[in-house]
């Protein structure tokens, strides 16, 4: 039987007191908020526009506004076939793609195989190892020592002192270790009843479940060796081994002219490339593999991140 209101009983109501992220916007709010976005994006995106722009323009443009251009004018991808052209700019960026490619991987792979040992309680001395992993977010041997270090073991002008001295990242390892640990133990050891073991375990259960994490950290690191100068700096003497963003370095902010960059060269026919559009499109090389490879990770991101980070 349905029990009905009578006119002497109160119906409970719903609180109109809701958080302020669950309330409607207002006409006014919404106004602010697409306001601040749009000056938000023009920050970011006008100075990668004059950039861009200024490397496929002409002297005579760049001549005429002054430095940077703004306002588009005669359009010459000479900048671009110039630094193409076999140069050293060419060979930095080969480095720089071997290095980010193999270091990402390298990277990648050594911190889910850590992270997964670390995950389970019945590893061989997981405490203890990962208590010295968790140090070495806070305390390091410092630039000399590691120097030594690198040197010690042969490796200066050698890409392995590229990738080896920051192979690994406690804060991905400690991020994967939380998502491996949030997986359900029923699913572990029903593997392990069907005979597979730890690798197998690893390859067919945990990687497929934890490819929005892993995503995540691979970006991290692709683009930490990506962007990766000081390494190189330290480590290597011979400037054909310099990955791009070092070169990039000495291009815009020190201004020094390597032998083969064409920084500085003029084409006395046409006058189309100088120096600065050949350091902007330097600039752009060295950030469009990044901005193309992101759109196909961010919608991993927020998932990744917030499963690694938060447990339970």
């Amino acid at each position: 039987m349905i029990m009905r209101p009578t006119a002497g009983t109160r119906t409970p109501r719903r609180s109109k007191h809701r958080p302020v992220w669950q309330e409607k916007p207002t006409v006014v709010g919404s106004i602010v908020k697409a306001i601040t976005l749009t000056i938000i994006c023009l920050a970011v995106l006008f100075p990668l526009y004059t950039v861009v722009l200024t490397s496929l323009s002409t002297q005579p443009t760049i001549t005429e506004a002054g430095g940077l251009v703004i306002v588009p004018g005669e359009v010459t991808f000479a900048a671009y076939r110039q630094i193409l052209a076999g140069g050293i700019v060419t060979r930095a960026t080969m480095v720089s793609v071997g290095v980010t490619a193999v270091g990402t991987l390298l990277s990648t792979t050594v911190s889910v195989m850590c992270a997964y040992g670390l995950s389970r309680p019945s590893s061989l001395l997981h405490r203890p190892i990962l208590f010295v992993l968790i140090i070495t977010m806070f305390f390091s041997a410092g630039m000399i020592p590691t120097y030594l270090l690198v040197s010690g073991l042969g490796l200066i002008d050698n890409y392995l002192s590229l990738i080896l001295p920051g192979a690994v990242s406690a804060f991905n390892v400690l991020i994967l270790r939380n998502f491996f640990m949030g997986i359900d133990p029923a699913i572990t050891e029903a593997a392990r009843i069907d005979g597979a073991g730890d690798w197998r375990i690893l390859a067919t259960i945990a990687m497929p479940m934890s490819k929005a994490v892993v995503a995540v950290v691979a970006l991290f690191y692709g683009v930490g060796y990506w962007n990766a100068f000081f390494n190189a700096m330290l480590y290597i003497n011979d400037n054909a081994k310099w990955p791009l963003q070092l070169v990039l370095r000495s291009y815009v902010l020190q201004g020094v002219t390597l032998p083969g960059s064409g920084i500085g060269q003029v084409d006395v026919a046409t006058g189309a490339v100088t120096g600065l559009p050949v350091k902007m499109a330097v600039m752009v090389l060295a950030v469009m593999p990044i901005l193309l490879i992101y759109p196909f990770v961010q919608r991993h991101f927020t998932k990744g991140v917030i499963f690694g980070a938060v447990k339970g």
